[in-house]
């Protein structure tokens, strides 16, 4: 009896040996299937991201660099020193304007109510203590006070000419980069093209892509040089408009001087 059940037990302990052998030898299969599926799986996203990587957007800057060296060097450089210069000349242009402007009407009663309390000492303290080209024209009339009136407006008029031009300087150099910037860029197309032509009649034969590549080098210049000249002029344009007005507002306030100058003499 006991002889019985040890069989059997050893008989199912068998049984299952047998039945969990197949089991376990089809999963290292399975395993070895799934392994390489696992690994075209990753490596599929890594193919994507190379192919991701290559068709990525180039940036400005780099795409600017590209197109300054394909441009020529030899060409691109000057208009590059045009810009440059231009800038440079405008920004200085501009924060000298903008110091330059002032409140005239604040100042005109200042110094009506300096003359009318102080006399002329007090007046030309005010021009002193305050900054821009219509100060300095009035104190330059008022220093001229006791030779008369005739006397005080010719001042006014000859110092207004010399603010005058140092409102405008500059101004010829901005647009002498402004004329010089395009030039060189027409320059450098003409000469470009005889260069791609020259390689059309060295190579003897015309092939579209040498013609548009040659074509396409040689219009960089014209492009850069043109972005240039149209930087300037907006910049330009922009001082332009700015002088008008302050030398507008220096007339307008040069006559209300005078007519403060001659309302006090006729008081005293």
């Amino acid at each position: 009896m006991v002889m019985k059940k040890l069989f059997a037990l050893f008989a199912v302990i068998g049984m299952l040996y047998l039945g969990t052998a197949p089991v376990s030898a089809q999963e290292p299969e399975a395993a070895q299937t799934e392994a390489p599926a696992q690994v075209e799986e990753a490596a599929a996203p890594a193919v994507d991201a190379a192919a991701a990587t290559d068709e990525a957007p180039v940036g400005l800057h780099k795409s600017l660099k590209i197109k300054f060296v394909e441009g020529g060097v030899g060409w691109m450089i000057p208009i590059l020193l045009c810009l440059i210069l231009g800038l440079a000349i405008c920004i200085e242009r501009v924060i000298y304007l903008n110091l330059s402007t002032s409140n005239t009407k604040k100042l005109l009663l200042n110094i009506e109510n300096a003359l009318n309390n102080g006399g002329v000492e007090a007046a030309k303290e005010v021009c002193r203590n305050t900054r821009g080209p219509v100060a300095s024209i009035f104190y330059q009339g008022l220093d001229r006070y006791d030779e008369g009136v005739d006397v005080v407006e010719k001042s006014v008029v000859s110092y207004g000419s010399v603010q005058m031009g140092l409102l405008e300087k500059g101004l010829t150099w901005i647009s002498l980069f402004i004329a010089l910037a395009p030039m060189l860029g027409f320059l450098g197309t003409v000469i470009g093209m005889i260069q791609a032509f020259d390689s059309i009649q060295a190579m003897g034969d015309i092939s579209p892509t040498a013609v548009a590549g040659g074509i396409k080098v040689a219009l960089i210049t014209t492009v850069f040089g043109l972005i240039v000249a149209i930087i300037l002029q907006v910049f330009y344009n922009y001082i332009l408009s700015k002088v008008d007005g302050i030398v507008n507002t220096m007339e307008d306030a040069s006559i209300s001087l005078l007519d403060i100058i001659v309302k006090f003499k006729m008081k005293n």
